[in-house]
Parts: structure tokens; sequence; C-alpha cells
């Protein structure tokens, strides 16, 4: 009977020959991608832009922990960190970058030129020398921008319908970001149109707001806009909290702000803009290089105001301004 069990063994073994190709292909395909996620703030303050991008994750197909994984790292206000972050994320292989904010997407850049990056939200990637082109990135970077070169102007103009008589407005904003500097040139053209004066106030540090706002007290401003910076945004409250007390109707960039208490804020959708970088993600996976997807720009902006900050400031608003505000917070 000896031939009955070579005739079973070469049986198996043929069979294991046939079976191992297809037990390769199928690890292949449980493979789970990762992504990472640098965030220039910290969790709290960037919960609702994180959901977002979740929700529109979930809406192609991929849920945490089952289909796809998510490695999240926060800087917390601190923007040295950026490098160590983004070297953890490498260290983890993740499949895809996905972030925020010139500073972060640079030191993003600076550290892979093969892991996809996707921009969830960015100021001029054209002009700060991250993609080649808007509609030809080139290399690993893409996704979206809000280089979009009248917000900054309706800010000012939007600020002068709020306040009667506006003559004299200060501009809070960091020298130092590519993104904050086109911002301040935008506000100033606009501010000639208007025939406004600006006063320039450059911070870099948290500590330096006491010293802003008693310049502004000194110089009789007006009121007060505040470009766009994640060290702001992760300071809204208190930044909210000084034109309160030194009696500043304010602009900001987002709704973010008015809802810790600043008077107004505009600008594009920052959660819409989240939810729009998972699609990147999603054609990234299936094989699209970065490269060839053309960054895209805001299709969604919103005007909020806070009416009892307005009240608190003596300030009434002219009833159009209040019409066209998309939410007026009570």
């Amino acid at each position: 009977m000896w031939w009955c069990s070579a005739v079973g063994f070469i049986v198996t073994l043929t069979l294991s020959l046939l079976a191992a190709p297809l037990t390769v292909t199928a690890q292949q395909a449980a493979k789970v991608p990762r992504l990472g996620l640098l965030i220039p703030g910290s969790s709290s303050v960037f919960a609702p832009r994180i959901e977002a991008f979740q929700h529109g994750l979930r809406d192609l197909g991929y849920v945490e922990g089952r289909n796809i994984t998510i490695a999240y790292r926060f800087t917390e206000g601190q923007a040295d960190r950026l490098p160590a972050l983004v070297a953890e994320l490498i260290r983890l292989q993740v499949d895809v970058l996905v972030t925020d904010g010139g500073a972060a997407i640079r030191a993003a850049k600076h550290a892979t030129t093969t892991i996809p990056i996707v921009m969830a939200i960015s100021g001029d990637p054209v002009g700060a020398g991250l993609v080649a082109s808007l509609a030809r990135p080139g290399g690993n970077i893409t996704g979206l921008s809000v280089m979009q070169t009248d917000v900054s102007g309706k800010r000012l103009e939007l600020l002068k319908e709020a306040v009667v008589k506006l003559s004299h407005v200060a501009v809070l904003w960091d020298p130092d970001s590519p993104e904050s500097t086109l911002a301040f040139k935008e506000t100033q053209t606009t501010a000639q149109a208007l025939g406004v004066q600006l006063q320039s106030l450059e911070v870099r540090r948290p500590d330096e707001f006491d010293q802003a706002f008693a310049a502004m007290t000194r110089e009789h401003a007006d009121a007060l806009v505040v470009i766009s910076h994640p060290l702001f945004l992760g300071h809204r409250s208190q930044l909210a909290e000084l034109t309160v007390r030194h009696r500043l109707p304010a602009m900001f960039h987002l709704r973010e702000y008015a809802e810790a208490g600043g008077l107004m804020a505009y600008g594009p959708n920052a959660k819409d803009l989240y939810r729009r970088a998972a699609t990147y993600v999603d054609k990234i996976l299936k094989g699209a290089k970065p490269a060839d997807l053309p960054v895209e720009q805001p299709m969604k902006f919103e005007f909020v105001i806070n009416l009892k900050t307005a009240q608190t400031l003596g300030l009434t608003l002219p009833p159009h301004l209040l019409h066209f505000a998309d939410e007026v917070i009570q």
C-alpha cells in the first residue's frame, strides 16, 4: 500500500502549492491602510474638524479600526514638535499623511518625498513652494487650499459695515508665516481702497498679546482684524476676552473665534475642507498619484456673528448684516 501513501503525499503537496498564492493574496488583501494625521494644535480645538474627516471617510466606506487605522499626532501649541511628530508617523509606515497649515505641511514635505501628503487646509501652497501649481501639483503633495485673494479683503469690508466711521484698524499677525503675510498684504490692499488706516501688530508668542492690545489702545484703534494662524486659534478664548476687555470689535477667520466670544468671523468652512480631504485619501489609496490630483479651493464659506458680544460692546449691527450671516449667536 506504499503507493497509496505516495499518491496521498503528492496530492497534499500539489494542493499546498496551489493554495500558497491564494494565501499570499489573501494576506495582501487583508492589509489595512494606515493614515497619519499631523495636527498643528490640540485635540480639543481640532475635534470638530477631525470628526468631519472621519465622517468623510465613512461616507467612502472606511471605518476606523475595521478597514482603516489612523495615528493622530498633535503639537498642543508647540510648533517646534512638528519634525519629531512627523518622524514618529513615518516610523509607523503610514500610507498617507494628512495635515493642516503651512508649518505642518512644510515639516511633512521636508521629512518625506515618497509618502503621499494631503493638505486638509493650506494657505498659498504655490507661493510657499509646496506644489508646482494648483492644477498639476507634482511631487507627493496635494489637497485643499484657502488661497482666495478676496477673503481677507471681504473680512475688512464686513467689519467696516459693522462699525460706523471705521478709520483705524489694528491687525494682529505673525510675519514669520507665509500664509499670514499673504493675508496681511491682501488686507492692506483692501484698506487702501476703503480709506482705512492699518496698525500692524506682529505677534509670535502668546505672551505678546497683552503688549499688542496695549498698543491698540494707545493708538485708539476702532476695531481689530486677526489674521489666520494656529497660535491664535489655540488661544482664541484669550483673544476674544481681550477684545471685549478693550472694547474692540474684532473680525476673525474661523467660527471657533465667534463661538469663543469674538464679535465676527468670516472664512472657509474648515469642517467641509476636512471632509473633502477624505476624498483625496480615498483616491490615493486606490492608486492615484498626488502629483496628478489638482489642489481644490473652498466651496463653502460661513459668516458668524456673536450678537451677545455686540451687545456687550454697545454695538448696534445693521439688519442687513445680521440677515447676511449664516449664524447669529445669541
